[in-house]
């Protein structure tokens, strides 16, 4: 009976495509994958992707209702082997330069309606710029420097790796490209691996994840804080480069992306500690914080709480560690326990050590900064499933910045957020993560 009923639908597809004088390629109504991926789409939608089909196809004066590259690839502005690669997806890799409104529907139904695995499947081929069947540190090279050009709308003249070089490398130092292939010299990265580079780079994942969307239309992972200071600080003192803010953004909602501001930097205000919490204080909301230490490494963490005086842990799961040089990695919070913002101030026991933290356990913080500010350390943490971020435990700023997040919402939102005891907030945000499949329930 399934099989009759299958058919029936079949034919009913192939008349209507008739009527609409839709003549594609018979192989392509053939294609289960083409009833399965329109069943995902209601029928506003489909008639919306069948306009947008007929629009690309007369632009792209072709003999037929076909898509060409180079139109497809200006519509949703991709450009080079980025570009090429995902025409050569979209359309199946038939090699025959033609989309038809069949390959749009089921391009889009895997990779947008599609399930996780699906999706990160086609997003891991997608990487595959050269075709070769893996994924190299060549490829994934290629693919970072086609985003950057894309977020950052870097011109034809500027495009190329030379104009990211750095930024390239500390995204590419979080791959592990650990899987051996006999039939090719380079090693390459593992779909395992593929999906644990995913989870410490967000943004990339969102980025990628998104390119159907034309950048017109509010691409997701395509915003960039706008970065306010005062016009009396050098910005080549700033840490907080648009690229940095991108990658913390890779996992806040839009209205954090609006605005931050400077709120403090050691530079300018010196290292005083009530300077410091009197100026990240005042506008009690979200706040990034950044260290660069003698070591060189640059990393932080994004505060979902104010910073306030307590003897204890408090926050909750929205707060997140994160590494900026020279690897960028974004640790969110696994779920193992409530340790998540820590702000002692004028105590005077060494239980409660003064200076603001992260994670881990007292005196073995994921991240602490003394309230000396010249001093902390850094420890991996159960609390962000996240490594020691700097060279050794021991860390000595070089500079301290602080950001302040304009978050866009009114603020009776922000004070009902603030409502009720850590553990009620906390079990509310692991259901949420748990939700979107987050939360790690590891010990």
């Amino acid at each position: 009976m399934s099989i009759l009923i299958f058919r029936i639908a079949e034919c009913r597809v192939k008349k209507e495509n008739r009527k609409m004088g839709n003549s594609q390629s018979p192989s392509s109504h053939k294609d289960p994958r083409f009833a399965s991926s329109s069943r995902a789409f209601s029928h506003t939608e489909l008639e919306v992707l069948k306009s947008l089909h007929a629009s690309l196809a007369a632009q792209s004066q072709s003999n037929g209702p076909h898509v060409s590259p180079s139109v497809f690839k200006n519509y949703f502005g991709l450009h080079g082997p980025l570009g090429d690669r995902m025409f050569d997806l979209v359309t199946q890799q038939r090699k025959d330069q033609k989309l038809t409104f069949e390959d749009l529907v089921i391009a889009k139904g895997i990779y947008e309606k599609g399930t996780k695995d699906e999706i990160e499947e086609f997003i891991y081929q997608l990487l595959d710029v050269s075709g070769n069947g893996i994924v190299g540190r060549s490829d994934l090279e290629c693919v970072l420097v086609a985003m950057f050009d894309n977020i950052f709308n870097v011109h034809n003249s500027e495009r190329g790796s030379s104009a990211h070089d750095d930024t390239v490398n500390i995204f590419l130092n979080a791959a592990k490209f650990a899987k051996h292939d006999e039939r090719h010299a380079e090693e390459s990265l593992s779909f395992e691996d593929f999906r644990t580079w995913c989870t410490l780079l967000p943004s990339v994942r969102k980025f990628l994840g998104s390119l159907l969307i034309p950048p017109n239309q509010g691409r997701p992972g395509s915003q960039v804080p706008r970065l306010l200071h005062l016009e009396n600080i050098d910005p080549n003192m700033i840490l907080l480069k648009k690229m940095y803010a991108w990658h913390i953004g890779g996992i806040l909602p839009q209205h954090d992306l609006e605005e931050w501001k400077l709120l403090y930097h050691s530079s300018v205000n010196g290292l005083s500690f009530s300077t410091f919490l009197g100026n990240v204080s005042k506008d009690k909301g979200p706040t990034v914080l950044i260290i660069k230490d003698k070591e060189g490494y640059v990393y932080g963490g994004y505060a979902s709480q104010p910073w306030e005086r307590h003897g204890d842990f408090y926050g909750d799961l929205k707060s997140f560690l994160f590494q900026l040089y020279p690897t960028a990695s974004i640790f969110r919070p696994t779920g193992a326990n409530t340790n998540l913002q820590w702000c002692a101030v004028n105590f005077s026991s060494a239980s409660i050590p003064n200076g603001i933290g992260f994670g881990g356990k007292v005196n073995h913080f994921g991240l602490f900064l003394s309230a000396t500010l010249d001093q902390g350390h850094t420890f991996s943490c159960t609390t962000f499933g996240s490594p020691c971020l700097s060279k050794t435990n021991r860390i000595y700023p070089e500079v301290i910045e602080c950001w302040g997040v304009v978050t866009k919402v009114a603020d009776e939102e922000k004070h009902d957020g603030g409502k009720g005891t850590v553990l009620e907030r906390f079990k509310e945000d692991r259901h949420m993560l748990n939700m979107v499949g987050l939360a790690n329930a590891s010990e």
